[in-house]
């Protein structure tokens, strides 16, 4: 079938690596191909973005907030760090949390000041990297003011990579979310064994970006097997199901994956 060079792969012990920008990203998207390679090869989830900062929050800030049903940004990322180790353990994959600031939270440095510190706080919107959500973060384009990110998260991929025949799994970027452009970008630039996944649930309303695809020569291959098991691993991310999926049912589609050359590199 079409993901046969990603079956050979698990079925050859070549060890994973699934990049996730948040905490449900990898699940949302690669579940079932996890769920499959789990005790045939070693798997790793890596989210990057896992951390909240204090208030005050942005309009899209509480806006986020309210739809979570949590008042309080730092206590809502603890109860997501929790929900994805708990669904993680039950795949029974290993994982790491990397404590970036999620970008719905992220500001510029600090600058000192009484009157910018009362202006902070009554305007945030100017102090953070990406003041609206619509405008900004889900934009696709990277701030200036996150070039540092990008380095941490390359330096993260060089790390990652270093074990050999590793295989990384990363975000195409599907919905143009920052951050999810953001691991996309350092996984691009660091010109190791890459596997794009097409971002799920947002793959249902956006499509891939050609410039992207065609840059990197990627085909499309289906993953279809265990597709039946993944919605209750996606149900046990408790806080963001019902935003994800207001009518409470998750689409049972193939996950998509993007390959580069054929993929013979993968065997």
């Amino acid at each position: 079938m079409a993901a046969d060079p990603l079956t050979a792969a698990i079925d050859a012990g070549t060890p994973l690596v699934v990049l996730s920008p948040h905490l449900d990203d990898a699940v949302l998207s690669c579940g079932a191909l996890m769920a499959h390679a789990a005790g045939r090869t070693p798997v790793r989830v890596v989210t990057f973005f896992t951390e909240a900062g204090a208030p005050p929050y942005t309009l899209s800030g509480r806006h986020y907030l309210r739809l979570a049903g949590h008042p309080d940004a730092e206590c809502l990322y603890a109860e997501r760090r929790a929900e994805d180790e708990e669904v993680l353990r039950r795949l029974g994959v290993d994982w790491v949390h990397l404590g970036l600031t999620d970008g719905l939270f992220r500001r510029k440095p600090a600058a000192s000041g009484r009157h910018r510190e009362w202006l902070r706080r009554a305007l945030p919107e100017p102090s953070h990297v990406y003041p609206t959500y619509r405008l900004h973060l889900a934009t696709g384009r990277i701030s200036p003011y996150d070039a540092g990110t990008l380095e941490r998260a390359r330096a993260v991929l060089e790390t990652l990579a270093s074990v050999p025949r590793t295989v990384l799994l990363a975000p195409s970027g599907v919905g143009r979310h920052v951050d999810h452009v953001l691991v996309r970008t350092a996984a691009e630039l660091s010109r190791h064994r890459v596997v794009f996944y097409s971002d799920f649930p947002y793959n249902q309303l956006h499509p891939l970006e050609p410039r992207f695809v065609a840059r990197n020569g990627l085909a499309g291959v289906e993953w279809s097997r265990g597709l039946a098991a993944k919605a209750a691993l996606v149900r046990g991310y408790r806080t963001q199901a019902d935003a994800l999926f207001p009518g409470g049912r998750i689409p049972e589609v193939p996950e998509i994956y993007l390959l580069a050359g054929g993929a013979s590199w993968l065997s």
